[in-house]
């Protein structure tokens, strides 16, 4: 599958400010109105369920909760219904990158004391966000029946949304892996760095094992150029091909940006802090390709009815 790497001006004469913080606007650019009301139409006329997406990586300290949060903010500026779950069990922080206080987690649902509806949260952009907890080894220890309380819950997400982004947890526990193999895509986050791309190698191995049949892709965070993100990409790819017959297809990449970093610290997405940085191109890029392609997936049927045969 050809990659998205966005073309050579894209990063500079398009985007003004090549990553400087200084230069950021306030928001992404805005888009047509019929545009995004096309979108919509083609989100909806071949499916009933949403689309999910399921972001997840080998390691932590990649940048997977911050391209999930921000991916989710660019796809809703599209005109798309975006919702966000933090289902990084136990280490939940994307609510960290927004700047939200939220009263409720899933630990409510999972619990009985709240339903989804009460813990969802307006974003940035109109997303819905779903707020995991941090901190309580309840949540990475599921037991079979709150596991499956949760995804009821959670099945009720599909009905008014377009786009299901998921921010899985790290590793190859199973909580991860089911929510994975069961999305409609995948995107296993990295870094060019050798030990990032082992451990996203054994990501990759788990969802072969687990016979996934749906679309995989890696995205390679953190790269000093675009030719470190796609030697980085296709080394771990010509791998998955040789050893394992599983094809990875290229999700994009992200370059090293201080951008990035600023806004973390502000706790502002940096799509929406900084705009015009070499980071939100890359990312804009990405949520141009699954905009484009979201009418296209082969689905399944409902996605959490996947998720419960999986963890029967």
């Amino acid at each position: 599958m050809s990659g998205i790497f966005p073309a050579a001006g894209t990063m500079d004469g398009n985007r003004p400010g090549n990553g400087d913080p200084e230069h950021g606007t306030t928001q992404c650019p805005s888009q047509p109105i019929d545009q995004a009301t096309r979108l919509r139409e083609l989100a909806s006329a071949a499916r009933r369920s949403a689309t999910t997406v399921a972001i997840t990586s080998g390691k932590g300290g990649v940048g997977k909760t911050n391209l999930a949060v921000n991916l989710a903010i660019c796809l809703a500026e599209k005109g798309l219904r975006v919702a966000l779950v933090d289902l990084d069990m136990g280490l939940a922080n994307a609510d960290l990158l927004m700047n939200l206080r939220t009263r409720y987690t899933l630990l409510h649902v999972i619990s009985g004391q709240r339903t989804i509806e009460e813990v969802c949260t307006t974003g940035p952009a109109g997303i819905r966000f779903v707020a995991g907890a941090s901190g309580f080894e309840q949540l990475a220890n599921l037991t079979e029946f709150e596991r499956q309380n949760l995804i009821s819950w959670l099945q009720t997400l599909e009905d008014h949304t377009d786009i299901v982004v998921m921010d899985c947890g790290a590793g190859i526990s199973r909580n991860v892996v089911s929510f994975a193999v069961a999305a409609d895509r995948v995107v296993v986050v990295t870094t060019p760095q050798p030990t990032a791309l082992t451990d996203a190698y054994a990501v990759v191995k788990v969802l072969h094992r687990e016979s996934r049949a749906g679309w995989t892709g890696l995205f390679v965070n953190m790269a000093e150029s675009k030719a470190e993100a796609r030697a980085a990409y296709e080394r771990l790819a010509s791998v998955a091909e040789r050893f394992l017959n599983y094809s990875i297809a290229d999700s994009g990449y992200m370059l090293h940006d201080s951008a990035v970093e600023q806004a973390v610290r502000h706790r502002d997405p940096f799509v929406i802090r900084y705009a015009n940085s070499n980071a939100s191109a890359c990312i804009a890029a990405m949520a141009d390709d699954l905009a484009r392609n979201v009418s296209g997936l082969s689905r399944r049927g409902s996605f959490f009815k996947r998720v419960v045969g999986l963890f029967a």
